[in-house]
């Protein structure tokens, strides 16, 4: 039985510019070092990018990117009788957001483009047509599940 008590989510206040919460959370995310108004000015500018590249609205591209992104089985390691075992696991809603948002933005900070506005634009736009790093990321977590499916009865 474990001793931790559930994790309490604190509510997060809606951006400014869109009102969303995920907004919000992808700003935090991006945030280094606490400077949050530059981490805005990198989320709004890539946006605007997004909006010129593609003639869609930026927002709706960004939450496509996302929803391309998330994924919905991972692995997680299991000790059973001295050996260890990847077993598939479905990941929770809360979860999925916060493993698309992470992969976002650390594939967008290794991207060769020059700023990170443009960094996280293209990877936003890539995400976007189901292209790119981070889409990758999901497709190969996916087939690692896929893989070791036959592990699936020591869930825990």
């Amino acid at each position: 039985m474990s001793r931790r008590q559930k994790v309490t989510r604190r509510k997060l206040d809606p951006d400014p510019v869109h009102g969303s919460e995920l907004v919000t959370r992808f700003i935090n995310n991006l945030m280094l070092d606490g400077k949050r108004s530059t981490a805005e000015n990198i989320f709004y500018g890539a946006l605007e990018l997004v909006e010129k590249k593609t003639g869609k609205e930026g927002v709706k591209v960004f939450y496509d990117a996302l929803k391309n992104v998330k994924p919905t089985l991972e692995v997680k390691s299991r000790r059973i009788g001295g050996a260890t075992y990847q077993v598939p696991l479905e990941v929770s809603p809360e979860r999925k957001t916060t493993l698309a948002i992470r992969w976002m933005i650390s594939f967008s900070r290794k991207r060769k483009e020059h700023g990170m506005i443009n960094k996280l634009a293209m990877e936003f736009i890539d995400a976007h047509n189901g292209v790119g790093a981070s889409v990758k990321k999901r497709e190969d977590t996916h087939r690692m599940a896929e893989a070791n499916k036959a592990f699936a009865h020591f869930r825990v």
